[in-house]
């Protein structure tokens, strides 16, 4: 099914194993992907369903369900003190596309951007169109901003990891493959440019977030989480091809 395009649809769309599709999806399939009536695709609902799908002259059959198999085994969320300018674009295509579960947008000390409405909504099309593109059974939840101190209680009951550039921090890698097979939630928190503060570090380790480091090079705001979560995913998906690794 490698082969196929994907389109994202809502669940109201699914009518008696037809999709209804909209004027935009159906200018998409047809003017976009040069598909024909009788071509098929897939339908994706964003939420882990997918459907074998044939398009015809007002709308798409559904054929059959779909069983993806592209997640993670475990839920990612990634909290991100917002870079500057267009970066956090690039973060959530790229994030997506590694299997992060939820973006957390965090305004920090050092934060200099407070988005709008309308930057929300775009970090929400990016993040389907990249589900899309990366064949996710999921699209990635884009949560609403909010203040660094005030995320950090909402993730008691997660393993939780701060990222910091400078200071004498475990590596990642290192920290991630030690309990991975027992995790089913990560958070993974990632400064602005500058980094973070003495006083956010000192405030996320007492929220039972510990620090780690990506490596000796100072990372780029934008470049840091996808380090990270490159990690992250590729320490799964070793366990899940070579689950004897970590016995």
């Amino acid at each position: 099914m490698a082969q196929l395009q994907r389109l994202t649809i809502q669940a109201s769309q699914l009518q008696q194993n037809q999709v209804l599709l909209t004027p935009q999806q159906k200018h998409y399939l047809l003017r976009v992907l040069r598909l024909q009536d009788g071509d098929e695709f897939i339908s994706m609902d964003g939420m882990g369903k997918w459907w074998l799908t044939r398009l015809t002259a007002d709308t798409a059959q559904i054929l059959q369900p779909l069983t993806p198999k592209t997640e993670l085994p475990l839920s990612i969320t990634l909290m991100l003190a917002l870079p500057k300018g267009n970066a956090f674009d690039d973060v959530v295509r790229y994030s997506t596309e590694l299997g992060v579960s939820s973006i957390l947008p965090v305004l920090s000390d050092r934060t200099l951007l407070n988005p709008s409405p309308q930057r929300l909504e775009r970090w929400r099309r990016i993040a389907a169109e990249a589900a899309e593109q990366s064949e996710r059974a999921f699209v990635p939840t884009i949560l609403e901003p909010v203040v660094f101190n005030a995320a950090l209680s909402e993730y008691i009951n997660y393993q939780c990891y701060i990222c910091q550039a400078r200071g004498s921090y475990p590596h990642l890698i290192n920290i991630i493959n030690l309990p991975l097979k027992s995790i089913k939630e990560i958070v993974v928190a990632i400064g602005p440019e500058g980094g973070w503060t003495e006083t956010e570090i000192a405030t996320a380790i007492l929220a039972k977030f510990q620090p780690v480091s990506l490596g000796d090079r100072i990372l780029r705001a934008a470049t840091a989480p996808i380090v990270a979560l490159s990690l992250i995913a590729a320490a799964c998906e070793r366990v899940s091809l070579h689950p004897q690794v970590l016995d």
